[in-house]
């Protein structure tokens, strides 16, 4: 059973890359567990074609305790026999909403939920690693795969190198590695050159660029994967080939995080952003218009 979690910028698409990665990896015939991590609970909606699991948070607070539950409460079965859980987190603005993901993990082990008839185990983790709630599948070596969702967008490679920074930091206690970047693409300039040298910059692997199609979200609108919703669709076998490129990785790495000045530089070398130039700072498009003429 190989357990891997993806992590990444918030709103970078996460949850529906790694909906539509474990739905392929489904119809190829690997058993799956997908178990969400993030409060909004919306990591195994379009396995389940709902809103919203119920969450582990939420059935132990009213069943007392998490002492309470049985794994059949809180475990669904969704498309293609994926098992689905939903760890949740506190109210809004009350408590700390890493706590879900580590009561979730530790209730599931106790449960017997990770059967050794599982191939893979999928956590989809919220945004960055800064709260040791979220770092707990890295932590606690749970989760010996990272994979990076990422795109040519700056505060997306920002926050991957941030989680670089998490890897690099609990690798050396643990087997924790970084399997690569899947690049969830944004349309913009030269992204597949930036991320790959992202990705070489970090000593690591770009390892599927995602391209953008609106098949995804109109199978979102349905609650559902693209696999599931268009079979036959071009998307559908993007998400076939990072299903196949995952299952066969074997680099596997420690990375090596960038500095602020080295992000910079890929930015710039790949012309996203202008050359250092102090003077423009602060400039509006119109003023700068103005200091050319």
């Amino acid at each position: 059973m190989r357990q891997c979690a993806i992590y990444g910028k918030g709103g970078i698409g996460k949850s529906t890359t790694t909906q539509n990665l474990v739905a392929a990896m489904a119809e190829q015939g690997q058993k799956v567990m997908i178990i969400g991590c993030d409060p909004k609970a919306d990591s195994t909606r379009l396995m389940l074609h709902s809103k919203a699991q119920r969450t582990v948070m939420e059935l132990a607070s009213k069943a007392g305790s998490v002492e309470d539950l049985e794994l059949d409460d809180v475990l669904q079965i969704g498309y293609g026999g994926v098992r689905c859980v939903e760890a949740g987190g506190p109210e809004p603005g009350v408590g700390c909403a890493g706590r879900g993901v580590i009561t979730a993990i530790n209730f599931l082990e106790e449960e017997g939920a990770y059967t050794p008839d599982l191939d893979f185990v999928f956590y989809d983790v919220l945004g960055d690693v800064v709260c040791g709630g979220f770092a707990m599948p890295i932590r606690e070596n749970k989760a010996q795969e990272i994979y990076i969702v990422v795109s040519g967008e700056m505060m997306a490679m920002y926050a991957a190198n941030n989680i670089a920074k998490g890897i690099l930091k609990y690798a050396s206690s643990g087997g924790v590695r970084l399997g690569g970047l899947i690049c969830n693409s944004r349309n913009t300039d030269r992204e597949a050159d930036l991320i790959n040298a992202l990705a070489e910059g970090l000593g690591t692997q770009m390892i599927h660029f995602v391209p953008r199609d609106n098949v995804v979200q109109r199978a979102e609108l349905r609650r559902m994967s693209v696999i599931e919703y268009d079979p036959k669709a071009g998307q559908a076998d993007e998400y076939r080939e990072l299903a196949r490129k995952i299952a066969n990785n074997t680099k596997k790495v420690i990375p090596t995080p960038l500095t602020m000045d080295e992000l910079e530089d890929l930015l710039m070398k790949y012309g996203i952003m202008e050359e250092a130039d102090e003077s423009i700072v602060g400039k509006t498009a119109a003023e700068e218009a103005v200091a050319s003429n």
